[in-house]
């Protein structure tokens, strides 16, 4: 009777401490979950750290993963038809990203956008004097 007792203890102990969980760790579950099935607006920012610059920029309805064996962001977007397309994001030692929940921004649920850099794209000419 006794080891019946001290295990319905213990597994009742164990049902207790299974479901502690943070209201931090559900929310952020929760939101993560909310975006990944493109219901938020999200915004990537992709920095090269060497010169401080803003490389691109990417707004709509997204799922990303970071792909770590690959060293990419892996970017799912979903387009005003319903439709999705994948985009990849090189990272490097100089290079980091940002991701930002603007869904109470002004921006379109519908559509997203991609946003370069042009200085990072365009060569400097210089003349010989």
């Amino acid at each position: 009777m006794k080891k019946i007792g001290l295990i319905a203890t213990v597994l009742a102990l164990v049902a207790v401490l299974a479901g502690c969980e943070t209201e931090a760790q559900r929310v952020s579950y929760n939101l993560s979950q909310q975006a990944d099935n493109f219901n938020d607006i999200r915004q990537v920012t992709v920095i090269n750290c060497l010169q401080g610059d803003v490389l691109f920029q990417m707004t709509g309805k997204m799922s990303i993963t970071a792909d770590t064996e690959d060293n990419q962001l892996e970017i799912v977007v979903e387009d005003e038809n319903g439709e999705y397309k994948k985009h990849f994001i090189g990272l490097s030692d100089n290079v980091t990203y940002v991701v930002e929940d603007v869904t109470s921004g002004d921006a379109n649920q519908y559509k997203y956008t991609l946003n370069f850099n042009p200085k990072m794209w365009l060569p400097e000419i210089s003349t010989i004097e």
